[in-house]
C-alpha cells in the first residue's frame, strides 16, 4: 500500500514549485478535516456528510482492531480528492470518493480507488462493495473499468433529494483469473 502516514498536516511544497505533479496519497488524519468537509459539501451539497460521520470513521482507521482506510490526496499543499473504505466480516465498502472538480479526467478517482481496493485485500476482503448516484453516470464508468457490477438499487437512499442508490459489487479473483485494469 503506498498510502504513508504524515505527521506534519501540510507537505512541504515542491522545491520546483511545479504545479504538474501528480497528487499525493496519503492516510486521513484528523487535521484533514476542514478541507474534506469543504470539499464534500461542494461536490455534494443536498447529501453531503456531516464531522461526525468522518470522525466516526477516523475513529476505526488506527490501532490493531481497525476496520477503516481513510485517505486523501494532495496536490501542491491543497486537498484534491479522499476516499475511505469499511471493512467487516471479509466484505469491503467504499464508503466514499471524491476528486476536486480540476482533477475530473486526471486519472486520480482512479488511484484513489486502487488504493482502495488494496486496502480491501489487505483486510481480506472477498467482495467489495459500494453505493453511487444512479444520476452519476462518470462514476458508474469508473467503478465498471474496476469490475464492479450493478447488483441492486437503493431506493431514495440519498436524502433529502431522495435520489435512488446503484449497489455495485466486486468479487476478489485470483490473479490468473482478473481482467486487466483500465484506469484513466
Amino acid at each position: 500500500m503506498s498510502v504513508r502516514p504524515s505527521p506534519d498536516p501540510r507537505p512541504p511544497a515542491p522545491p520546483d514549485g511545479s504545479a504538474d505533479r501528480d497528487p499525493v496519497l496519503r492516510e486521513m488524519r484528523w487535521w484533514d478535516l476542514g478541507p474534506v468537509l469543504e470539499l464534500e459539501r461542494e461536490l455534494f451539497p443536498e447529501d453531503a456528510w456531516s464531522p461526525g460521520m468522518f470522525w466516526s470513521e477516523l475513529a476505526h482507521a488506527r490501532g490493531p482492531g481497525a476496520s477503516r482506510r481513510y485517505l486523501v490526496a494532495e496536490r501542491d499543499g491543497r486537498l484534491v480528492g479522499y476516499g475511505g473504505l469499511a471493512a467487516v466480516d471479509g466484505t469491503g465498502d467504499i464508503q466514499t470518493i471524491a476528486t476536486a472538480r480540476d482533477q475530473w479526467g486526471s486519472g486520480l478517482g482512479s488511484r484513489v480507488l486502487t488504493e482502495l481496493l488494496g486496502a480491501a485485500t489487505d483486510f481480506e476482503c472477498h467482495e467489495v462493495l459500494l453505493e453511487v448516484r444512479v444520476d452519476n453516470l462518470r462514476a458508474q464508468r469508473l467503478y465498471e473499468r474496476f469490475g464492479f457490477e450493478p447488483v441492486g438499487f437503493r431506493r431514495g437512499y440519498y436524502q433529502p433529494g431522495n435520489v435512488d442508490a446503484l449497489v455495485m459489487r466486486r468479487t476478489t479473483q485470483t490473479s490468473s483469473e482478473a481482467p486487466p485494469v483500465q484506469g484513466t
